[in-house]
């Protein structure tokens, strides 16, 4: 037996010494965990040519996102891409960092490339300062033309999110974001077009329960919260705001933001009634225990004001 033994110590020594110049034994350790806490959805403001040189190639701000997801081709498509199939291309591998988020925060974490999945997905939408406005100091000042997403694009990115979700159970619903939630004030993507509900019904990130915002809502209207209470409530949500009771640019970004993912049907930043009612039934849902610190901050007031 202990011939046998050492017989097959041997072995594995010998097939590890082809792959490294010294000995090796797998021993791995309970304490670990995955670097992936974030899925992170984009779109590219460009046709698929364009997002593919930008994402793959050198250029004077490099970018990438581990995957990209054309647009349909065709007569009727993109036609920079060649199939009317649309074929995931993967850019980046996932054990590696992709250069996507930039500038970002959300739930307290910053850098967010290093803890992130980054999707890109072929969407012609932008944003241009509105005609007139010499300096962009807030969401009211900017122009945006958003465009639908096509079905056959839309099927191919519900399957991917939830086979990255499978590879990584530590992404939580809420950490499943748009670039404009992590980067609010120079992001929009991908935008109020973007049918998150759907996702959340394939299993893909958070959403909130009609009779919860109903329930919440008429009590806004009866005796509705401070600016300041529902500033608090939005850095409670994740979004990297700071409690200062003033209707400020950064707010208003936060909110178009968080309007555009969870209220798409009006994101013009003003934090009203409605909006209210839908962030405190997210927290009511997802984080019932900051919802429950909340509660010394909310002092009924005139909406909006301290």
């Amino acid at each position: 037996m202990r011939t046998r033994v050492a017989a097959v110590m041997i072995l594995v020594l010998a097939v590890l010494a082809g792959c490294a110049s010294y000995p090796l034994v797998e021993d791995p350790s309970v304490n670990a965990g995955s670097r992936i806490r974030q899925l992170v959805l984009h779109f590219t403001s460009e046709d698929f040519a364009e997002s593919r040189r930008l994402l793959t190639q050198r250029t004077a701000n490099p970018v990438s996102a581990h995957y990209l997801v054309p647009a349909p081709g065709g007569a009727d498509g993109d036609p920079s891409y060649p199939a009317r199939r649309v074929v995931v291309h993967r850019l980046v591998p996932e054990a590696r960092r992709a250069w996507h988020a930039g500038r970002s925060q959300w739930r307290g974490e910053t850098a967010l490339n290093n803890s992130s999945i980054g999707i890109e997905i072929v969407n012609l939408s932008r944003c241009e300062p509105r005609a007139g406005v010499l300096a962009v100091a807030g969401p009211e000042d900017e122009d945006c033309r958003f465009l639908p997403y096509p079905e056959a694009q839309l099927a191919v990115v519900i399957a991917l999110a939830q086979d990255i979700l499978a590879r990584h159970p530590d992404i939580a619903p809420w950490n499943v974001v748009g670039h404009a939630d992590i980067a609010p004030t120079r992001k929009v993507d991908p935008g109020p077009l973007f049918p998150w509900a759907r996702l959340h019904q394939a299993g893909i990130g958070a959403w909130y329960e009609e009779e919860t915002v109903a329930r919440y809502r008429a009590r806004f209207e009866a005796a509705r919260p401070s600016l300041a209470m529902l500033q608090a409530a939005l850095a409670a949500w994740g979004h990297a705001v700071d409690v200062t009771g003033e209707d400020d640019a950064r707010s208003r970004y936060a909110v178009r933001a968080f309007q555009m993912h969870f209220r798409p049907r009006r994101h013009d930043g003003v934090f009203d009634a409605e909006t209210a009612a839908i962030l405190h039934a997210l927290l009511e849902r997802y984080h019932p225990e900051a919802l429950a610190a909340l509660g010394a901050r909310a002092a009924p007031g005139p909406f909006g004001q301290d």
